[in-house]
């Protein structure tokens, strides 16, 4: 029994660290909130654009070309993302609003108009024996979309409100801090790819310890500015009760439209995994630009931060599902012929 534990532990060390940023955050605000003793807002600014080199020089060109040529498949996941998830805020954001205390509702709006995430859709995309060149090229046109749309579709969700965002600003930020790196990391693609693969372990962690330091800097802000203080648990299970009921949502209504449309396997897996899930890995550094000095951003950040592991958890027992039917399929045809 302990040594599954500790095999646990071990796989879901990020899950685990990030509940441990949390509780240091309550317990010693003053060393990780901006300005203070580490200057945890700094050095994430200088890790983000690491981060985001990184992923640059990993991004295959040829994957992408030969992806791009699949029209339906962009437009099924890219509606999804930009179009189907925030129309959820329309539908239900006073609902929220109404229910919850504003920064947590806004972090739901905030959730709903991410762009998807990289590593996991692909990743996801490979297991269900998906259609990978279409799910790399989705992935990466929602990440650089996602620089104009987020923000874009903030103000006008969030300005009704009285919320009041600076577009342009954002956006310019947004693109020096993840779009410039990125393409910088492309452009020295043919010359650090060699080592960038014999690291790849490594490199692998390091986007998600930046995401801990932001974490732990985002929750100490708003426990030393008190945020917390008229924050119960209900809402907690709350959110994790909405968050789940989404998640189910989103993922079944694009099987079953994926599957009326007529998508092969192949291209029904990318877009199920592509069009569904969020970015938590280039949503807390875009909600840093895009709301600032905030002190409630560690509540607009709770909703992305409780989506992630439960589109993980979820995504990959249907990915393993999709697998089990693609090699049934496969023996099939071995079998007949």
């Amino acid at each position: 029994m302990r040594l599954n534990l500790v095999a646990i532990l071990k796989k879901e060390w990020f899950l685990v660290a990030m509940v441990i940023c949390m509780l240091l955050a309550t317990i010693i605000p003053d060393v990780g909130r901006s300005q203070g003793s580490l200057h945890l807002d700094q050095v994430t600014a200088f890790g983000i654009a690491i981060v985001f080199f990184l992923h640059g020089i990993g991004l295959s060109p040829r994957s992408l070309k030969a992806g791009m040529s699949n029209w339906r498949l962009h437009l099924f996941i890219q509606s999804a993302t930009f179009i189907l998830y925030p129309l959820l805020w329309v539908v239900f954001g006073q609902g929220l609003l109404a229910l919850m205390p504003s920064a947590l509702a806004f972090g739901f709006c905030f959730l709903f108009v991410l762009p998807s995430t990289i590593s996991s859709s692909v990743a996801m995309t490979a297991i269900g024996k998906g259609n990978m060149p279409g799910a790399i090229f989705n992935a990466s046109l929602s990440s650089i979309l996602g620089i104009l749309i987020t923000p874009l579709l903030i103000q006008v969700f969030m300005g009704l409100e009285g919320a009041e965002i600076d577009v342009m600003e954002s956006v310019t930020s947004i693109s020096k801090m993840l779009l410039l790196p990125m393409i910088l990391g492309q452009l020295l693609r043919p010359f650090l790819l060699s080592g960038f693969e014999k690291h790849k372990s490594i490199i692998g962690k390091l986007d998600k310890c930046v995401i801990l330091l932001i974490v732990f800097n985002a929750f100490s802000d708003s426990v030393a500015e008190g945020i917390w203080h008229s924050f119960s648990i209900e809402y907690v299970i709350m959110s994790v009760l909405i968050c789940g009921l989404v998640l189910f949502f989103v993922v079944n209504l694009m099987v079953k439209s994926a599957r009326w449309l007529g998508f092969n396997h192949e291209d029904e897996v990318a877009a199920v995994f592509c069009g569904s899930k969020k970015t938590l890995a280039a949503g807390v550094p875009m909600a840093k630009v895009i709301f600032s000095a905030d002190p409630r951003l560690g509540m607009i950040l709770l909703p992305i931060m409780i989506y992630h592991p439960l589109q993980i958890f979820y995504c990959a027992v249907l990915a393993n599902r999709y697998q089990k039917k693609a090699i049934a399929r496969e023996q099939q045809i071995e079998a007949n012929s």
